[in-house]
């Protein structure tokens, strides 16, 4: 049976979504703004992030932070918040029977936070502490290099936690300014799913949800720039490399159905233990101990990454061999069983994701901020469902084989990683 769907707009413009998951006790209520990384001017990079932290600190009602996390752990609930390059996000997941509260505390420290001068202070500290924990983790410093090979000074190329100097620097107007500026509710939503029963009514749901402010919608954000192909290493003298490289492939990223098909490829090549990355790349040859390639749309770009932790000395054959078994994808497409198990493997995984109501959550927000498309999760699931053969060969076609940005962390240089397949 399809979830039940509800939307209604509050008077500032946010819509509230209601989305009912029968059979569970919980409740998720998420809001999210199109107000990521992606949405920063140069000199910001990182407020994004840093803001998110900021209103945890308190708002009117609950106003420092051991309320907030205080309150939370009373009604049993689980309080958290995300920041990528396309939204900003915070969310409560409860007992149903705790809707109003979880509602009243998630919308008044995030709809009108303190942004207190002295707590800023204090969380510039930890902020920058992250990223240098960040920095200290090769996979996750591969993470942040491939962006930077993929899209340059792009803002999809900077670090979501931005660079240390700039949080040094930030001021409470900056932070506010930027707030005032990217926290439309006319892109952004509320997300209310799981048992939907408890909830308040609209009156009571759209008193709460206009504690955020009533802002304009904000600007169009940069358009996404040209493929590249840059190569970025970060040497270190370590046992271990992290290899990141990623195909932009000329697709509709607007498309459901083809951003289903490339998921379907994504999962053939490398996303389950049955595929060919996994089963040559480990288990076959034994060159990495990691192996993966992951597929995903930014509303306006697709990309495919794949990714390698492995012995150093392994490095460079591996990443060989994982460029051509893409060229021969490329030339000579999947086979149909693999296709069909690839199909399977996908829509089980998300059969089973959607059972928790914080996944439907930040799926719903994804789809309304990202694509402006139906949150139903039942829909994603039946895309994946009605990808064909000849579906999977068309996106396989579609990725260059020698149009790859490369990013590695580990005792290699940028001219390892020529390829003349």
């Amino acid at each position: 049976m399809m979830p039940q769907i509800i939307s209604t707009v509050a008077p500032n413009g946010l819509p509230v979504h209601r989305i009912a998951l029968p059979g569970t006790r919980t409740l998720t209520a998420l809001v999210a703004f199109h107000a990521g990384a992606r949405t920063e001017r140069p000199e910001e990079n990182g407020i994004a992030h840093f803001l998110e932290h900021l209103v945890f600190k308190g708002g009117e009602t609950y106003d420092d932070y051991r309320k907030v996390n205080e309150t939370a752990e009373r009604m049993g609930g689980v309080l958290n918040a995300y920041t990528s390059h396309s939204m900003v996000a915070f969310h409560i997941t409860v007992r149903a029977e705790s809707a109003d509260a979880a509602l009243d505390l998630l919308t008044d420290f995030a709809g009108r936070p303190q942004i207190d001068a002295g707590e800023l202070d204090k969380e510039r500290g930890v902020v920058i502490q992250e990223i240098a924990r960040y920095n200290d983790q090769p996979a996750a410093l591969a993470e942040m290099l491939i962006d930077e090979a993929t899209f340059g000074d792009h803002p999809l190329g900077r670090p979501v936690l931005g660079p240390e100097e700039h949080l040094r620097t930030f001021s409470r107007d900056q932070v506010v300014a930027f707030r005032d500026r990217r926290w439309s509710g006319r892109t952004g939503g509320a997300f209310l799913v799981g048992d939907v029963g408890q909830l308040p009514d609209d009156e009571r749901l759209h008193e709460l949800f206009s504690r955020f402010p009533d802002i304009g919608a904000p600007g169009p954000v940069d358009e996404v720039p040209a493929p590249r192909t840059d190569v970025v290493v970060r040497e270190r003298d370590t046992n271990q490399s992290h290899l990141r490289f990623t195909y932009r492939p000329d697709l509709d990223a607007a498309d459901p159905a083809t951003r289903a098909a490339l998921t379907i490829y994504s999962t053939l090549l490398g996303g389950s233990m049955g595929s060919r990355l996994f089963d040559e790349i480990r288990e076959q040859r034994g060159l990495a101990y990691s192996v993966s390639a992951s597929a995903w749309s930014l509303g306006d770009t697709t990309q495919l990454q794949l990714s390698a932790g492995l012995d150093s000395e392994k490095c460079l054959e591996a990443y060989g061999r994982m460029r051509e078994i893409v060229a021969e994808l490329h030339a000579d497409g999947p086979t149909e069983d693999e296709v069909a198990r690839a199909r399977a493997y996908a829509a089980g995984r998300l059969v089973l994701a959607f059972e928790n109501s914080g996944a439907v959550a930040r799926h719903a927000a994804t789809q309304a901020i990202v694509h402006g498309e139906d949150l139903d999760p039942d829909r994603a699931i039946a895309a994946l469902d009605a990808v064909t053969l000849d579906d999977v060969r068309e996106i396989a076609r579609s990725v260059d084989p020698s149009q790859a940005a490369v990013a590695c962390v580990g005792p290699q240089t940028a001219d390892d990683f020529g390829w003349d397949g």
